[in-house]
């Protein structure tokens, strides 16, 4: 991921939308620091300058700006040219991090009262956002969502959002984080290797095992998954299990009802098909002992057919891939009686992006936040990323994008008004691992189908009791 989702979305598209994969919940010692409220915080506040139309956070000149960005599938070189605009325009001193280490870079810095005043948090080592936000370490973004454009100031930062980036954003009903990369989550295959074999883009599972199946006569695997972070795997599970059931199914998972899996022959039968391709060893060999880079790396090598992800994998395949491979998206394949057509794209805001409560010059990090939702920043991404971002029409068009990105923006218009994300990837980490965790003994064949659907459905029931589960509803 940038990989939501995984995460959306994710690129967590998820969550990314939004991430490239979860850790485990941060130690306790961070758990109650920030439960705390951190450590000794300067009371006086960020310098600020008068408020104004053009300067609706007060943005002080000669101040500094602490920038920290997760430096995975996107890069950082974006960020680093955001920093020199934000500087010339502002007369601020940007210190940049790009790192991978979210988690273990700035923990300490949230325990001690002096976290930065920008944070791009995803990647396997980010903090949990719905730990950051029960510790009150997050700041209210909706004041961004009401400024005036910096392309149009007649009309608000939100009139310009693609729709469902602010409710991605949402923890206990507020809105914290700016998931800014829009995110497919797919499959994804080489056109060349295709082209080659003479095999067809499959539009059902039934054809994708066919598919999977002449790869391993041919002595390639078949599916290639990212083994030591189960994030992407259940990107296949969940989006089977949404097109399968359709949006209720998918709105009854983040609204963890009862029978959100135990009961559901939907879930049960998407569970079915994954397990179904590690049953006939339909699986590139030794994935499910490789990280996110290692497998993508062997696809791009061609040692497998298909691979999970969201649309943030080009971009971090560059260096690996063949300048022929020709990467193109694939949408999941439908199960028999999908209620949604194959077309169907789970799509949404990724690569989260948030401001710390507690940051030094948070009018500068709101600030930030505004100028990444201009068309300018919007363009500098696409240039430098190679995605989209949450921006309407935010990419200028003279922008080249590369096969794999200009696959996934023509899967997204052949979507239409079909498309769909998960939302409790964000709302309930711990929910998220132990699935994530039961879909790792999965693909190694340690538990069978119904045993998933039962440590699910436990998972579920636990996140049921957060407090604040009552404020994360979708309707």
């Amino acid at each position: 991921m940038g990989s939501t989702g995984e995460g959306l979305g994710r690129r967590d598209l998820i969550k990314r939308s939004a991430a490239l994969g979860l850790i485990s919940v941060p130690t306790m010692s961070f758990l109650s620091a920030c439960a705390s409220g951190g450590g000794d915080a300067s009371t006086s506040g960020p310098a600020k300058a008068p408020i104004t139309k053009e300067n609706p956070f007060g943005v002080a000149r000669g101040t500094k700006l602490d920038v920290v960005v997760f430096k995975g599938g996107f890069g950082d070189d974006y960020a680093k040219a955001w920093e020199a605009a934000f500087d010339k325009k502002w007369g601020t001193k940007s210190d940049h991090l790009g790192t991978q280490e979210i988690t273990g870079k700035l923990q300490t810095r949230f325990n001690g009262g002096n976290p930065p005043d920008v944070v791009d948090n995803s990647g396997a080592q980010k903090i949990k956002l719905d730990v950051l936000f029960r510790s009150n370490q997050l700041a209210d973004l909706t004041p961004v969502l009401d400024a005036p454009s910096l392309d149009d100031p007649d009309k608000k930062v939100r009139d310009l959002l693609i729709p469902g980036t602010v409710e991605q954003g949402m923890q206990g009903g507020t809105f914290v984080s700016l998931n800014y990369v829009y995110t497919l989550f797919g499959f994804w295959y080489s056109g060349k290797l295709f082209k080659e074999k003479g095999w067809t883009p499959p539009k059902t599972w039934e054809e994708f095992l066919a598919v999977c199946t002449r790869a391993k006569d041919a002595g390639i695997g078949g599916l290639a998954h990212q083994g030591k972070f189960p994030y992407y795997i259940n990107v296949v599970i969940m989006d089977l299990i949404a097109k399968k059931g359709g949006l209720e199914a998918m709105k009854a998972i983040d609204n963890l009802e009862p029978n959100a899996f135990e009961g559901s022959a939907d879930a049960l039968a998407a569970v079915e098909a994954v397990y179904e391709v590690v049953e006939k060893g339909l699986l590139m060999p030794g994935t499910n002992g490789l990280t996110h880079t290692e497998s993508q790396t062997a696809w791009n090598q061609y040692k497998a057919a298909f691979i999970p992800s969201g649309s943030w994998l080009e971009n971090e395949q560059l260096k690996q891939t063949p300048d022929d491979f020709d990467m193109q998206f694939l949408p999941m394949p439908l199960l028999p009686g999908s209620k949604l057509p194959f077309e169907a794209v789970r799509a949404g805001a990724g690569e989260p992006f948030i401001v710390p409560e507690q940051a030094a010059n948070k009018p500068g990090g709101l600030e930030f936040i505004r100028s990444m939702l201009s068309r300018e920043w919007s363009t500098i991404f696409a240039q430098q990323a190679n995605s989209l971002t949450v921006v309407k029409d935010g990419v200028d068009p003279g922008v080249k994008l590369r096969p794999g990105t200009r696959s996934a923006v023509a899967a997204l218009k052949a979507a239409g008004p079909n498309t769909f994300n998960y939302l409790y990837t964000e709302w309930y980490s711990e929910m998220d691992t132990a699935i994530q965790d039961a879909s790792n003994e999965l693909m190694a064949k340690r538990i069978q189908p119904r045993e998933w659907i039962k440590r699910a459905q436990i998972a579920v029931n636990k996140a049921a009791q957060d407090p604040s589960a009552k404020n994360n509803r979708r309707a």
